[in-house]
């Protein structure tokens, strides 16, 4: 069994570190992808085990044999690297460079036997490449050029493959294809693959494994789940990330999330009524806007809570697949009650969340401004037999405000802020005359009657 064991490395430019006690084994059929931001070691990690750059400290071993106390031509029989940047001096065909992987197996002055040349076309059929045997390099594509080159280090035929990006040059199309390859020749040929990736999910779909580096130390190592964490993602690329299983790969997907940054400060708070992804967007622009948000009542799978998780929003939530409680009920209904206005996504109500909708007309009636945006007729998302429907009529009667979409909703806002400050200035100037709340807009204190027009 092939082993690649690397020993307490440290690595250096001149006298710059750049790795720093690197410690990590690999056996053969495990995909390992090296993960982490620029200038964190990744290439470096590679160069170190290809020979390239010879460590100050720490040993790498093929299995028993020390890498560097072994010939060149010996390393090279047993592994191979692709390279990011490829430079090829002359304009050899692609077939020429795909031959050349079989040198380190030829002995000084040897041309290729007929068994390299089928080797090299099998490599050359595996990686989509053979069409293009007696093409020159310098009239390919980039994604065929990246193509022809890991064709010339499966011509190698090793035990160990190192791939710095080994699809950075490839449409969508041929990115599959050749991490499908990958995949497969690991397993089938008992490689070890050790490749270094800047798109998480391309990793958490094909490896194993992965390691995460940063400042040229290890963060992480070991399996995708314990790696690739919101919690590692934050603190190496200060990001925040929802991490979550895809339903149809069955692997881990990364959804990177920036955070948002206020324009303005603003006093008006904004409850949310979401779910099922409805309210993702609309509270990053919310916040964004600098507005205060709430939202509520979320299962804790959803994908809204997750969001509102990340950008520090306050949430009322409810144990996954479960009716909203009374208890529960009462907490939301408190946030719309703080609120300056209510707002109804597009979400779709089934009986778990159709009390959401009955908090919203107790809301409506305590005078909170509420609006519902309609971007997706009722009907199409109503599993209710009618009750959500029926209470969004019973809204639209009680002053709810229809919009078609978000950026109606955020002039409306505006409007409503605009009137909340021009209130707070007048009872500043007529004391007694104007309640000081956020939602005293809704009511005139002369004759006592509700405005639609907030």
């Amino acid at each position: 069994m092939a082993v690649l064991t690397v020993d307490g490395i440290d690595c250096y430019y001149g006298s710059v570190r750049v790795l720093e006690n690197v410690c990590l084994s690999v056996e053969e059929r495990d995909f390992v992808g090296v993960l982490g931001p620029n200038g964190s070691g990744k290439t470096t990690l590679l160069r170190s085990i290809s020979r390239t750059l010879k460590p100050h400290r720490g040993v790498i071993f093929l299995n028993d044999a020390d890498i560097y106390a072994l010939k060149s031509v010996e390393v090279a029989k047993q592994m191979a690297v692709v390279p990011q940047d490829n430079v090829i001096a002359f304009n050899f065909t692609a077939l020429d460079i795909v031959l050349m992987g079989r040198n380190p197996h030829l002995s000084r002055f040897q041309m290729e036997s007929e068994k390299d040349i089928a080797i090299a076309r099998k490599t050359m059929e595996l990686t989509n490449t053979w069409h293009l045997a007696e093409r020159p390099l310098n009239e390919l594509s980039g994604g065929e050029r990246q193509r022809v080159i890991i064709a010339r280090a499966l011509a190698q035929e090793p035990k160990v493959l190192l791939l710095d990006e080994p699809t950075v040059h490839l449409d969508i199309n041929n990115q599959l294809e050749i991490m499908d390859l990958l995949k497969d020749l690991c397993i089938r040929r008992e490689l070890i693959v050790l490749a270094v990736f800047h798109d998480f999910n391309l990793a958490a779909r094909y490896c194993d494994s992965a390691i995460l580096l940063n400042d040229g130390k290890i963060i992480s190592m070991g399996n995708l789940n314990a790696v690739l964490t919101s919690e590692n993602i934050r603190k190496v690329f200060q990001v925040d990330a929802v991490v979550k299983k895809h339903p149809i790969t069955n692997s881990l997907y990364i959804i990177p999330i920036s955070m948002p940054k206020p324009s303005l400060s603003r006093k008006l708070s904004v409850h949310l009524i979401c779910g099922a992804g409805t309210g993702t967007t609309l509270m990053k622009i919310l916040a964004e806007e600098g507005y205060n948000v709430t939202a509520g009542v979320l299962n804790v799978l959803d994908t809204d809570y997750e969001t509102a998780q990340l950008l520090k929003i306050p949430v009322t939530s409810e144990a996954p697949f479960s009716p909203i409680t009374e208890e529960t009920y009462k907490v939301n209904l408190e946030m719309m009650s703080k609120a300056s206005a209510v707002v109804i996504t597009a979400v779709p109500f089934g009986y778990a969340n159709l009390q959401n909708l009955e908090a919203a007309k107790e809301a409506l009636e305590r005078g909170i401004p509420t609006f519902v945006i309609e971007e997706v007729p009722i009907e199409q998302r109503d599993f209710t037999k009618g009750k959500a429907e029926k209470h969004l009529t019973e809204l639209k009667s009680k002053g709810a405000i229809f919009v078609k979409n978000q950026n109606e909703l955020l002039s409306l806002l505006d409007i409503l802020e605009d009137k909340l400050n021009m209130t707070k200035e007048l009872s500043s100037k007529i004391p007694g005359h104007f309640k000081s709340e956020t939602n005293s807009c809704e009511v005139d204190e002369v004759d006592g009657s509700k405005s639609s027009n907030f």
